[in-house]
């Protein structure tokens, strides 16, 4: 397969969204560069500003880290970006990657880039193997739901005896995905080198004993979901963004409901039911920059306009009848918690589902997940920050929300610090950990 691409994909090439993970050294930074290098994402003049780079370093071949590390140097001058998203495309698929730190203290990082990750690449460093932060982030990338997984082992060519070395290593992760969830068909583990280019682009001589794809040629062909949501049964899910009134004399009586379709389809004629207040009504049209539509599916940001007139604002949920969630305010969730002070039973904070935002108090924290022996601490006292927990939470305004295995979008939610803004934990609705196998001592 040759390495020749150009930036840009077919029109019709499939659109795959993928995120880096690993712990601090692993390469993370030259593999990025390696996938953009490879795939003529880069311009000439960055190219050449990274050889001359390189070379005032002493090196004998470019620093490919070199072409991501402009961004932490925003980071550091003080500019906030939690994750960074780069763009590269091959005749066969064009991709998103969302680029995460890997210190420990932003595992959150992960958790957001993750979010929305169709195929998640974790590497590992071949002199290290699967570590501790490796372990957490499987755990979280599991509980996440991301359905692809790919181990890169980094740096193969450093160690005495790469065939031994992968296969031990490929052993130890194979046996920790199944306990998290996996099918050994949704992982796949490659030995590279990001530095020399070994298996990323195309296979190398220099590893006989793998005989697998090239980690491009698995992006390139890996079976992904477009919608990779949830559940493909599942009726319409709308959270209204904006109302639309404009009041002139154009348009004096229009009314439209905008946002973007988190679940399901819709067209006009579907009855359709506005939650939390229950009204029913039908779908007249579906109006978007372009004209009109006869049908919308999930991801697609659209205005609705309804046949009757009834009380929609910011943050209701207009859902198909079939199967619309009943509102609640009190439900059972798994939180990845993010905030620098722990958290403790009875905390007011806000509460952020969809394009709502209401008030939150949490009462039990009912067990704490150990992401290193795969096992749960009932009744904690406390999440400190990266911890794994399953909490109960009261809200005070009824949410339509789904199982997080259910949806990943309506099934998701933030909890908020009210007083200064900061996100403080990351919620799955649901008792997410019942799908690990907790207790295995892996």
């Amino acid at each position: 397969m040759s390495a020749e691409w150009s930036l840009r994909s077919e029109p019709s090439a499939q659109l795959l969204r993928l995120a880096t993970a690993g712990s601090v050294d692993d390469g993370k930074s030259t593999l990025v560069g390696r996938l953009l290098y490879d795939t003529k994402s880069v311009l000439a003049d960055q190219i050449d500003a990274v050889t001359r780079a390189s070379v005032d370093k002493g090196l004998a071949t470019p620093d490919l880290s070199l072409l991501v590390d402009g961004l932490r140097a925003e980071r550091e001058q003080g500019i906030t970006i939690d994750v960074a998203y780069r763009y590269f495309a091959t005749p066969q698929r064009s991709f998103v990657l969302a680029d995460t730190p890997g210190h420990v203290q932003y595992t959150r990082n992960t958790v957001s880039g993750a979010s929305t990750a169709q195929l998640v690449i974790l590497l590992v460093d071949a002199r290290k193997g699967v570590i501790e932060q490796t372990r957490r982030h499987a755990a979280v990338l599991a509980l996440l739901g991301v359905p692809k997984l790919v181990l890169a082992v980094n740096k193969i060519d450093l160690v005495d005896d790469p065939a031994t070395v992968f296969a031990e290593i490929s052993a130890e992760f194979n046996g920790l995905t199944r306990a998290l969830g996996w099918s050994d068909d949704d992982v796949l583990e490659i030995p590279v080198s990001a530095l020399h280019g070994d298996n990323i682009a195309t296979r190398s001589d220099r590893t006989p004993y793998y005989t697998g794809p090239s980690l491009i040629e698995h992006l390139e062909s890996v079976p992904v979901d477009a919608d990779s949501t949830g559940n493909h049964t599942l009726g319409l899910r709308f959270p209204v963004q904006y109302v639309i009134r404009p009041r002139t004399a154009e348009y004096p009586d229009y009314r439209g409901y905008a946002g973007q379709i988190a679940a399901g389809s819709v067209a006009p004629g579907d009855e359709v039911v506005v939650l939390p207040s229950g009204i029913r009504t039908t779908v007249e049209r579906i109006d978007t920059p372009d004209g009109e539509l006869a049908v919308a599916q999930t991801g697609r940001s659209v205005t609705l306009i309804l046949a009757d007139d009834v009380d929609i604002s910011r943050g209701d949920t207009i859902a198909s009848v079939a199967d619309a969630p009943e509102p609640i305010d009190t439900f059972d969730a798994t939180v990845c918690w993010l905030g620098d002070k722990p958290l403790h039973p009875g905390a007011r904070l806000l509460l952020k589902h969809g394009t709502r935002t209401t008030q939150a108090i949490v009462g039990s924290l009912l067990e704490r997940f150990d992401e290193q022996r795969l096992s749960a601490d009932p009744n904690p006292d406390s999440l400190s920050l990266n911890d794994i927990g399953r909490i109960s939470v009261r809200v005070a305004d009824p949410l339509a929300v789904d199982d997080y295995r259910v949806n990943r979008h309506t099934g998701s939610f933030l909890l908020i610090d009210p007083s200064g803004g900061n996100t403080l934990a990351a919620g799955l609705v649901g008792d997410v950990l019942s799908a690990v196998e907790v207790g295995t001592g892996v």
